[in-house]
């Protein structure tokens, strides 16, 4: 059944605040929890979280106080939103245990994306992106097994493998061969502007934790392993967020903010799996019809145009949470020596490339690398969890006298 989300409406604005004990959501069940149910509550909080910084932003730049007003009035909905659903997680998973499940969305959700995407230069920006964050879950599954003596294979279950992707010691590069094309907004797919905004979020939401959560621990790996990630992840959001058309003016970009909310609730309300989230996202869904609505209202009035000539009459086929494991061992068999230049990709390691890893890799010791060795000293071996047999190391063709 086809659904429209311009033309359905949702729960007035006026009726959405909840009170205390309604935003007070009991979390799931860290232990006998679906891991792709957590993998939709962790993207819904980064959904979330971007539209309620996005809906800041705009305000600063929209001097119509009555306007500023109802942006307030939706981003304050979103706010409840945002809080609901992040507190679906478990107070009982640690630190560690969620940022393996926040590779996990990158590593699955990316995929799927990439899986989906029609455009051939998009799709590639996703491909590309991938095999980063899959090698970021094996250094931290290293770690954890390392300082919290668990294996990821608790976290991840049997539906992501974890082992190296691209290695993160050759994932840093110069910042401007991080900003890639747009696509054009008059002529792209409206499902390519989904994508954006989707995996565009995701990134920002793993690069503000990490951030956020690095110098919270005591030893020196862990610490220095945050950094080195978490100043991938500013790539990784450089990366994506360049992909959106910065012609969109403030009113279309909101107009495809409330749209894409609109797409994921939808999507993750036919797939999952557990009723008590499930009936979160379908009360979701219908504040973000609203939501939809009230920026449709903007555009029209700002832009002077029809949301039809710039949203998709119908919702595309629901997002999936599912393993990629063939279609991840294809990219690390065809592109992981894979890097970029300028907006482009290239596999033969250039100039500012080398440089750049000579003054970020230095002379010492590089934390992605480390984690492994420290690793093997403790635990007697690496950890991985490969799942349709082993794996062969790819040949890098890299210059190694770059890491010196």
């Amino acid at each position: 059944m086809t659904f429209n989300p311009l033309q359905e409406r949702g729960i007035p604005l006026d009726k959405q605040v909840r009170n205390w004990s309604e935003l007070n959501v009991t979390p799931i069940d860290p232990d006998h929890a679906d891991p792709y149910t957590r993998c939709r509550i962790i993207t819904m909080n980064g959904i979330e979280t971007e539209a309620i910084l996005f809906n800041h932003h705009l305000a600063r730049h929209c001097p119509d106080t009555e306007t500023r007003q109802r942006l307030a009035h939706v981003r304050y909905m979103e706010a409840q939103q945002q809080r609901a659903v992040n507190w679906l997680l478990s107070g009982f998973n640690s630190v560690l245990e969620t940022v393996l499940a926040y590779e996990q969305v990158a590593t699955d959700l990316t995929s799927w994306v990439a899986r989906m995407e029609p455009d051939p230069y998009l799709k590639q920006a996703y491909q590309f992106g991938v095999l980063e964050d899959f090698d970021h879950l094996y250094r931290y599954a290293n770690l954890y097994e390392m300082i919290e003596h668990r294996r990821a294979e608790k976290v991840v279950d049997q539906l992501t493998e974890v082992m190296p992707g691209r290695p993160t010691y050759i994932q840093h590069r110069h910042p401007i061969d991080n900003v890639r094309e747009h696509y054009d907004r008059r002529t792209t797919a409206p499902i390519s502007k989904l994508h954006a905004l989707t995996i565009m979020a995701a990134e920002q939401q793993t690069m503000n934790f990490y951030m956020n959560v690095g110098p919270m621990y005591m030893e020196p790996i862990a610490r220095q392993l945050y950094q080195e990630i978490g100043l991938v992840e500013e790539e990784h959001v450089t990366h994506y967020e360049s992909l959106v058309d910065p012609g969109e003016s403030w009113w279309e970009m909101l107009l495809n903010h409330e749209y894409n909310e609109c797409y994921m609730y939808h999507s993750f309300m036919q797939t999952e799996t557990d009723e008590k989230v499930k009936r979160v996202w379908e009360l979701h869904l219908n504040m973000e019809l609203e939501h939809l609505r009230i920026a449709a209202e903007l555009f029209r009035r700002h832009d002077g145009r029809d949301p039809e000539e710039v949203c998709a009459p119908e919702l595309p086929a629901p997002v999936t949470f599912e393993p990629n494991r063939a279609f991840i061992r294809e990219l690390l068999a065809t592109q992981i020596d894979v890097t970029t230049l300028g907006t482009g990709y290239v596999r033969d390691m250039h100039e500012r490339f080398e440089r750049w890893q000579r003054e970020i890799n230095g002379d010492g010791m590089i934390p992605s690398e480390q984690v492994i060795t420290d690793n093997r000293h403790k635990s007697g071996e690496e950890y991985r969890l490969e799942l349709d047999g082993p794996h062969p190391v790819p040949s890098l063709r890299i210059d190694r006298a770059s890491r010196r």
